[in-house]
């Protein structure tokens, strides 16, 4: 006889998440090799004595975790992804009744705590994987991937030499419609400084010449952030650590060099450095 499934929600239900979590799940047993209980007293320090209770700082982690395995770059996405999957609700210790924290919630956690304290998770974890046998230290695998900064090829300013500030600028800088000056600028004022040889210098005039028809849009490119730029006469100052890199055939645009080591024993990452 064919059967027919016919949907219709109930009022009540006995459901457990345990028992819909298979036991071999990578998440069910990355949930019981994974100790996080010393972020409690590493992160003390970060909340106020009264007020409504802010999202556990362990799940906080969790969730960028599962956004690092999941390969999720956005909040929102991550947890709608979470919110989707009964095995990574059983990770982050959620019911299928609970509601997650907002995606807002997870923006400002990251704000809250400062770089050291990510790399302390870090050393802790990699210092857990050492102590369970998943690192050798006999040989690491290095490589490096450009990262997209947060800042706009618009807020490039002109390096300018240490002296006659004004008249180089009315000299050099090119009027157009994306040369402005920034809000602010954070870069120090070394990195604001021409460091270039005269030589360098020529080279990149020389090449400024063939984009001269069009200051703001390369040929071929729709970008306008694509016009010709370097490294050794502009800058950003809203973002000092991002540097102008291009690949062939696409345009310019404000990367991080980040390097990444990874023993090859377990490929337990065991460095990344962001430049």
């Amino acid at each position: 006889m064919q059967g027919k499934k016919n949907y219709q929600e109930k009022l009540f239900t006995s459901f457990r998440l345990s028992d819909r979590v298979p036991k071999e799940n990578f998440y069910r047993r990355l949930k019981e090799a994974l100790n996080l209980e010393f972020l409690y007293p590493l992160t003390q320090k970060f909340y106020g004595e009264s007020g409504q209770k802010s999202i556990d700082p362990v799940v906080f982690f969790k969730i960028c975790l599962v956004g690092y395995l999941e390969n999720i770059t956005y909040d929102r996405s991550v947890m709608n992804h979470c919110a989707m999957r009964l095995d990574i609700l059983y990770f982050l210790g959620y019911d299928v009744d609970e509601e997650l924290p907002w995606h807002s919630t997870i923006s400002r956690t990251r704000q809250l705590f400062p770089e050291d304290i990510f790399e302390e998770v870090f050393t802790k974890v990699l210092k857990l994987c050492i102590e369970a046998g998943l690192v050798s230290g006999h040989t690491q695998a290095i490589d490096s991937a450009p990262v997209k900064a947060n800042a706009s090829m618009d807020s490039l300013e002109i390096k300018v030499p240490a002296e006659d500030l004004e008249e180089h600028l009315s000299r050099v800088r090119v009027q157009s419609s994306r040369d402005r000056k920034a809000k602010s600028n954070k870069a120090p004022e070394e990195q604001q400084k021409i460091t270039a040889s005269k030589k360098e210098l020529q080279e990149i005039k020389s090449r400024n010449k063939k984009w001269s028809q069009d200051q703001d849009m390369r040929p071929g490119a729709k970008n306008k952030g694509s016009r010709y730029t370097s490294n050794k006469t502009h800058y950003s100052p809203t973002d000092p650590d991002a540097r102008i890199s291009v690949k062939p055939g696409k345009a310019r645009k404000l990367n991080y060099l980040c390097n990444l080591a990874v023993d090859i024993e377990a490929h337990v990452i065991t460095d990344v450095r962001a430049y």
